[in-house]
């Protein structure tokens, strides 16, 4: 009954700073165009990340945790020995937050997506044999992590001409801008307002026919499009700064466009990649109060509430490291680059949560950027920091398997 106890609280603690690793790291990536477009400060950033991820983690959150928890290794070659899994979870736990602390002081974006998983394979493939991995359901999430980026790109590349074409090279772009942009924000509005609707509010208990879930879906984006309509037809020329600064005004209406697209960004994120942090907790959990892994373990509110609070923190206390690499060195961002690249990015991250994959936020979010930096030619790219980013990347997955198997090996010793 102690040992119980023991695998609880070392598991909320490990999930905690595992989460805390998300928000350094994960969070600062989905507020980093905001900030390195400067149409949110840093202060306004982390209070809308607070808001937004904590919301998306507590109400939409379930739907990609029961990959990590159960999909990836085979639990059924575990049944007798079950503290072997509450081992391997913890390890995986405490070797993705580790590495996560190591990449997020060097300001690399890289995925806590990939440090879970690698972690998880890690100690599956040493701790319990190569067999327990179930090594199909990996390729599947390694090859999402190819497509990931590639989609969000080639979605941003397209938003960023169709802003040049419609707003940008046009003779008068700020009453282009003014027309089009509450457009914009429609489409915005209805595709993060959708994802909400089809994935939240299972978790409440509200349950809508697909035919109310869009038509729902489009009378709130309608209503946010008049409202940010209005606050545009607000905004007034300055044609002082505009001698200096051409799109001056029109990059401020973007920037209203940039504030709904960070809420939207931080509320998929929070729903996606929460469960890196408590998909490992939740399955501790499951086999320390049942005694079995086959028991399907009930997610318990407060595991969700670790997961938001764990982010908030980490972005408050250590975001600004990977928000300078993303926001402002991979290549020039302004609101309607930034704009762009968060919608695509957006867009992506709500399909692969409709179909539980557990996708990178972090590939798809620097995939979007550099296809806004691509619709401007190579030469708007940063290609030395693009490379340091995909070492990065590379090196996750043998660095959080190789942490979590060293951890494993400690626990096997130490704990009852």
């Amino acid at each position: 009954m102690e040992a119980q106890y023991i695998y609880i609280g070392l598991a909320a603690a490990f999930g905690l700073f595992m989460a805390w690793g998300i928000g350094a790291n994960d969070v600062a990536n989905a507020m980093a165009t905001s900030v390195g477009s400067k149409a949110l400060t840093i202060k306004q950033a982390i209070i809308v990340a607070a808001i937004f991820e904590f919301a998306g983690a507590v109400l939409a959150g379930g739907e990609v945790t029961s990959t990590i928890r159960k999909g990836i290794v085979d639990t059924s070659l575990l049944v007798g020995s079950e503290e072997l899994l509450i081992y391997g979870m913890l390890a995986a736990l405490l070797a993705a937050g580790t590495w996560l602390l190591i990449a997020s002081r060097n300001g690399w974006p890289v995925s806590t997506t990939h440090s879970i998983v690698g972690a998880i394979v890690g100690f599956a493939a040493v701790g319990i044999g190569v067999d327990a991995v179930q090594w199909g359901k990996v390729g599947t999430i390694v090859m999402s992590w190819v497509a990931s980026p590639l989609t969000a790109g080639f979605i941003a590349y397209l938003i960023y001409v169709s802003v040049q074409r419609l707003i940008l090279h046009q003779e008068e772009p700020l009453a282009k801008a003014k027309r089009y942009v509450p457009v914009y924000i429609f489409f915005a509005a209805f595709t993060i307002t959708l994802v909400t609707i089809l994935k939240g509010l299972k978790h409440v208990g509200l349950h809508l026919s697909l035919q109310d879930s869009y038509f729902l879906a489009i009378v709130i984006a309608l209503v946010i499009a008049v409202v940010g309509a209005f606050f545009i037809s607000r905004i007034k020329a300055d044609p002082k700064t505009e001698k200096k600064d051409h799109f001056y005004t029109v990059e401020r209406v973007f920037a209203v466009l940039m504030v709904i697209t960070a809420c939207g960004m931080a509320f998929a994120h929070g729903s996606n990649d929460v469960a890196n942090a408590i998909g490992p907790l939740a399955a501790v959990i499951g086999i320390a109060t049942t005694g079995s892994i086959a028991a399907k373990s009930a997610l318990p509110i407060w595991v969700l509430v670790i997961g938001g609070v764990g982010i908030v923190i980490g972005l408050a206390t250590f975001g600004r490291h990977v928000i300078a690499t993303v926001g402002k060195k991979i290549t020039q961002l302004t609101p309607s680059r930034g704009f762009a690249a968060e919608l695509a990015a957006a867009t992506t991250i709500v399909i692969a949560s409709g179909t539980g994959m557990p996708i990178s936020t972090t590939h798809t979010l620097v995939g979007a950027v550099l296809g806004v930096g691509l619709a401007r030619g190579i030469e708007a790219i940063d290609l030395r920091v693009v490379a340091r980013i995909l070492v990065s990347w590379v090196v996750t997955i043998p660095a959080g398997a190789f942490l979590a198997i060293v951890f494993f090996f400690i626990f096997r010793l130490v704990l009852p």
